[in-house]
């Protein structure tokens, strides 16, 4: 057996046994030094491509997952413990496309009062994160979407977020953004914001799905 097959054999148990996404560097960690660990993912995709189970670069980081195709082979076997509320997912929207964000800002795109809850439910859940302060007046907390986000959703990055032109159709954009309008990257800092101190960690709330203010 060659060197690079017996790599590729390594990698594709590590990705089946492991709990979520991995990266190339993760992968890397756990090979022999210099194990060509493009290589086996390169000769991983091949092999896997059109059978039920396929290799995907989802947030930076590779997986195993059922073909798109034979997702309906699973709807009556898997069970969704928690539903977001419309709220909740109009919030996480917005959060999506116009991070950095700031809570005043998702009520403005949405025309009503968040209940706290709403958000505290998206931290929770892991797929919003509160990113800094905005360098305004009470220096408000900003809000970004999060990797577990696009593992969710099945994307590989925030770029391949689907149907601007229907989100903001819906109202989930703002009517006003600029014609060079692109989402930012999730991890940078925009210009006007600040990283978060140390005692600013997110307090979470049961009451996810109260009532909003109209």
């Amino acid at each position: 057996m060659t060197d690079a097959v017996y790599t590729e054999r390594e990698v594709e148990a590590l990705l089946f046994a492991a709990a979520g996404p991995l990266s190339e560097a993760d992968l890397a960690k756990r090979l022999p030094e210099g194990a060509d660990v493009a290589g086996a993912i390169a000769a991983l995709q091949a092999r896997y491509a059109g059978r039920g189970v396929e290799l995907a670069w989802v947030a930076g980081r590779w997986r195993f997952q059922t073909a798109a195709d034979l997702a309906w082979l699973m709807t009556d076997e898997r069970e969704e413990p928690r539903r977001l509320s419309r709220a909740a997912q109009e919030t996480l929207a917005i959060i999506a496309y116009h991070q950095p964000v700031t809570r005043a800002e998702i009520e403005s795109v949405r025309g009503v009062q968040a209940s706290k809850g709403t958000l505290d439910v998206l931290l929770e859940l892991g797929l919003v994160r509160m990113r800094g302060r905005r360098r305004t007046p009470g220096r408000p907390i900003t809000y970004g979407a999060t990797d577990a986000f696009l593992e969710h959703y099945g994307l590989a990055s925030f770029s391949d977020l689907p149907g601007a032109a229907e989100m903001r159709a819906a109202g989930l954009l703002s009517l006003d953004l600029p014609a060079d309008f692109a989402v930012p990257d999730p991890n940078a800092l925009a210009a006007d914001e600040d990283p978060l101190d140390d005692g600013d960690a997110p307090e979470f709330h049961t009451d996810f799905l109260g009532e909003e203010t109209v």
